[in-house]
């Protein structure tokens, strides 16, 4: 079997690849066209961020089995193409996250004492000392937005710094932060609080500029502002505001929404309060040996022994588990991503309950599906197959599960309850004929709907003109409506739509859906696409 490395990687991936008896060759800086020429020939491919795994790629890739990223970030790699042809899509999430939490220590060091400014003015012959006077941290506070993995790592090193650490992140137990010495806090309250501002959270759209002009007018006018995490998460024209204004001392991005960036793109690089580095929060030389082994080892297991591990497209199941199962467990990631995305607050429990033929099966695979489609809205590329467990247990979230052959209105039924901090939310779902996913219940409203895609949840009154109206609008927002699904409480006069839509409803469009009369509430989903 062949493998194509096409980006640069540790010299230790390679031998690893090559010692497990598999034929490597490695051609990097490929352009695309010659890339889809030539990738017929490989089972593998082993890439890092450069390689743009398209469509058109993988249609072309006639013997690929698998694509494997020596790191975390997979927004490089159109993985529902490479689910629909049956290719496994992996990553080593877990190599870099110490020197990604390093690398934001070092640059708020660095902002904190002027250190790449009063570099560049020495290099230029100057001797300005007191031009670059510094702050001590000691007893200063950091605010770090999202506390997950990285984040927890970035709070352990500034409190060994004697900083005060607080935190905003609304998916994360209370209990759970307060026991690693961090206050949780709103994110407002974190922008007026804090002397030095961490970001460390994935690109969601939920977390899309996230950090925008109303959160950089609440800082510190001193305060220093810092993201080494995704770029996007802060609007990059409300910082350039913020800083040539002197609404905030300084900050340091070490990611930008277009990468590669440059002087003509991105005016933050004209600032002298500004600093950055390119994208180097994984470039440590123990971080890229990490990675490149865990890929290196993760593919060849996989072509020579068919173990699937770190998976983000495919559960570590047997063939016959899989045959048996299978349509479960892609509605247990459906369930999973839907609940994430209507919850309120950090979940504190997930009680499963199998009903019907269901109940006798090995339904482990179906839990851990429901876990990686739960986390997935929030976490992006960090969550997988194998590791969605290990963050449950992480973030202390009980999982409960429970069993019944007594069917009652489908043969087979996963009904799921998400208890947060902010309330609770039941969802039931089958399957129809051998692997139709279906969401049969929200809650007390009882629907059909193919929960798949871009979608948009409706809540409205249940009198005459709602989905004429809501249909025109959509319409005219030059959005089609793939199907549309109407639930009724009967005891509140009230309705849900779910309507599955080509493309994903924009925030114009869905300001104007909630302007309509009779809409009560709407919001925009994005579920796991389903293929027939």
């Amino acid at each position: 079997m062949k493998v194509l490395i096409s980006d640069n990687l540790a010299p230790v991936g390679e031998k690893i690849l090559r010692d497990a008896g598999l034929e490597v060759e490695v051609k990097t800086g490929l352009p695309p066209e010659e890339l889809k020429a030539i990738i017929p020939q490989y089972d593998g491919l082993v890439i890092r961020s450069a390689t743009k795994v398209r469509k058109d790629i993988i249609e072309a890739a006639t013997r690929l089995k698998v694509v494997g990223r020596a790191g975390i970030g997979l927004d490089n790699v159109d993985i529902p193409s490479a689910s629909q042809k049956g290719i496994v899509v992996m990553n080593a999430p877990d190599g870099n996250a110490t020197t990604a939490a390093e690398h934001a220590i070092a640059m708020l060091m660095s902002l904190a004492r002027n250190i790449p400014q009063a570099t560049a003015s020495m290099k230029a012959g100057k001797w300005e000392k007191k031009s670059f006077s510094g702050r001590e941290v000691t007893g200063k506070t950091l605010g770090i937005v999202g506390i997950g993995r990285i984040g927890s790592i970035v709070a352990s090193r500034a409190q060994g710094l004697k900083m005060k650490v607080i935190a905003y992140d609304p998916h994360m137990p209370i209990e759970l932060v307060e026991k690693i010495g961090v206050e949780l806090v709103d994110l407002m309250e974190l922008a007026r609080r804090s002397d030095f501002i961490s970001v460390h959270t994935p690109l969601t759209k939920e977390t899309h500029h996230l950090l925008s002009r109303e959160f950089f007018a609440a800082m510190k006018d001193d305060a220093m502002f810092i993201d080494c995490a995704r770029g996007g998460v802060v609007d990059e024209e409300a910082l350039y505001e913020a800083l040539a204004g002197g609404r905030i001392a300084g900050a340091a991005l070490d990611v930008f929404e277009k990468e590669p960036t440059s002087l003509e793109a991105t005016p933050l690089l004209k600032l002298n309060n500004f600093i950055c580095t390119p994208h180097l929060g994984a470039s440590t030389s123990e971080a890229q040996e990490n990675v490149a082994v865990a890929i290196a080892e993760q593919v060849a297991d996989y072509l020579l022994k068919g173990v699937v591990r770190n998976a983000v497209n495919v559960p570590s199941v047997s063939d016959e588990v899989l045959a048996s199962i299978g349509p479960y467990i892609t509605l247990g990631e459906m369930l999973g991503s839907l609940h994430m995305q209507i919850a309120r607050g950090g979940v504190e429990e997930v009680n499963l309950e199998f009903t019907g033929d269901l109940a006798g099966q090995d339904t482990g695979p179906v839990t851990v599906a429901f876990l990686k489609g739960l986390f997935t809205p929030i976490l992006q590329d960090a969550v997988n197959f194998v590791n969605a467990p290990l963050i449950a247990k992480e973030r202390g979230i009980r999982i409960v599960e429970s069993r019944s052959e007594q069917a009652s209105d489908f043969t087979n039924l996963l009904r799921v309850t998400v208890r947060t901090n902010g309330g609770e939310n039941m969802l039931a779902g089958t399957v129809f004929g051998k692997k139709e996913p279906r969401l049969v219940r929200l809650n007390s409203f009882r629907l059909e709907a193919l929960p798949s895609g871009p979608m948009l949840l409706v809540y409205n009154k249940d009198v005459p003109g709602v989905i004429g109206a809501l249909g025109t609008t959509i319409g005219a927002g030059n959005v089609n409506i793939a199907s549309m699904t109407v639930g009724r409480e009967e005891s509140s006069n009230q309705n849900v739509i779910l309507l599955n839509t080509d493309t994903r409803i924009s925030k114009e469009l869905l300001a104007k859906v909630l302007s309509l009369d009779n809409i009560e509430d709407a919001m925009v989903l994005e579920l796991p696409q389903y293929y027939h």
